[in-house]
């Protein structure tokens, strides 16, 4: 780092401003935000986001799934961009740094870099993915996902949201359907902040996370089938209870999981009953088992054992057991170049940090598969998030804004 940025910070009162302002955008009715994308809500911060970006020079570019590209020149236009940023929709009940932190971030640091007259040789952007939480209209990281060539442009066009609107309808309602191919940009880095969403950091009283990894994942619809009879008159020993299977496969994805620890996970979070009824037994039972590791081998262990062992836990019981799969995500391993240049960036300004794994994904996920990619975690309290209470301290915010600043400006290289 050259001597004029060796100590260079970012204004902690004004990132933390810029944070609360887009928060009065979409409010919840808990304290949080309910700005979920391509609705008016999302149109209204994009212009927000888009006004503050050239308040300070930058050009915006919106491609065709609506994803916000604001360039901010370097000394030499034909240099490949270094790209930051993450996303501004959130959660239904989602919280106010969720993806915002990181957008906001990266507006601040050319902020920084205007106010000082730093220069760089590559330009920077900073990008507002759409799409990224998935709730309205599944799946998560839908922008990202297309602009890495993993998912058609005309099939996410087509997703429908529990009303039946198609996301490309709504996404040109809004005005915010743009003309430039998906994915025809070129990057040299990217690079995305972001709360940690677990309690690790906080937990171990480190200032940043530095992401080595994403998990991958592999989700698993099963069917449990019995037979639904009467629960007052049919015998317990004749009974075909195809809840009882659902028990049984629970405890068995909670062993499965324990067996491959740390940084694997297990869980079944949906389920549905038939005919759901107080009075008579469950003849089918339809769940989604969740297994994450950021380790392949782990992942794909983790599932065959679940489907070599399942069919016999259910038919001790009398019932079928069948499965397919309905989602996979191999584990990305980030840039190791970019990992360093955080950890350097860390060590220089005094900030306790950790090496970690991400337990959610992130449009860098997908990202990586293009560019050298890296990420940088801040802590959250109790390590809440998608929920209205999700809370950082400007302390935090700043450490991981912090960071992100010097690691894009040794990757992005100092003029001068």
């Amino acid at each position: 780092m050259s001597a004029p940025a060796a100590n260079l910070k970012i204004s902690d009162e004004r990132l933390w401003d810029s944070l609360m302002e887009m928060a009065r955008i979409g409010p919840g009715i808990a304290g949080g935000n309910n700005r979920q994308t391509v609705t008016d809500e999302d149109g209204e911060a994009r212009h927000l986001f888009q006004r503050w970006c050239e308040e300070v020079g930058g050009t915006v570019a919106v491609d065709e799934m609506g994803t916000m590209f604001a360039r901010f020149e370097g000394t030499d236009p034909d240099a490949l961009p270094v790209y930051v940023g993450s996303h501004l929709d959130t959660q239904p009940t989602g919280g106010k740094y969720d993806g915002v932190l990181g957008v906001l971030a990266g507006l601040e640091i050319i902020r920084t870099l205007r106010d000082t007259g730093i220069k760089t040789r590559r330009p920077i952007v900073v990008t507002n993915w759409t799409n990224e939480e998935g709730t309205r209209f599944a799946p998560a990281m839908l922008a990202s996902g297309v602009f890495a060539g993993v998912l058609d442009r005309d099939w996410a066009y087509d997703r429908t949201d529990a009303r039946g609107l198609r996301f490309g309808d709504e996404l040109e309602r809004i005005g915010w359907k743009g003309d430039e191919p998906v994915g025809a940009r070129k990057m040299h880095a990217f690079f995305e902040l972001h709360i940690e969403q677990g309690p690790i950091l906080e937990t171990e009283g480190k200032q940043v996370g530095v992401v080595t990894h994403g998990q991958g994942l592999r989700w698993i619809e099963c069917t449990v089938t019995g037979k639904g009879q009467h629960t007052g008159s049919t015998p317990m020993y004749m009974r075909r209870n195809a809840g009882r299977g659902l028990a049984r496969v629970t405890e068995l994805v909670h062993e499965i999981a324990m067996k491959h620890q740390p940084n694997a996970v297990g869980a079944i979070g949906h389920v549905d009953v038939y005919p759901n009824s107080r009075n008579i037994i469950p003849e089918k039972v339809v769940f989604t088992i969740d297994f994450r590791s950021h380790k392949l081998d782990i992942l794909q262990a983790m599932e065959a054992e679940l489907l070599a062992r399942a069919p016999g836990i259910c038919a001790d019981i009398g019932v079928k057991f069948t499965a397919q799969s309905v989602g996979q995500f191999d584990p990305p391993a980030f840039d190791e170049t970019l990992l360093g240049s955080i950890r350097d960036a860390a060590d220089r300004l005094g900030y306790s940090h950790m090496d970690i794994v991400s337990g959610a994904g992130h449009d860098a996920c997908w990202i990586n598969r293009l560019y050298p990619t890296a990420m940088i975690f801040c802590p959250c309290v109790d390590g809440l998030s998608h929920n209205e209470a999700e809370e950082i301290s400007p302390e935090w915010a700043a450490a991981g804004t912090n960071v992100l600043l010097h690691a894009v400006l040794e990757t992005a290289e100092i003029v001068g």
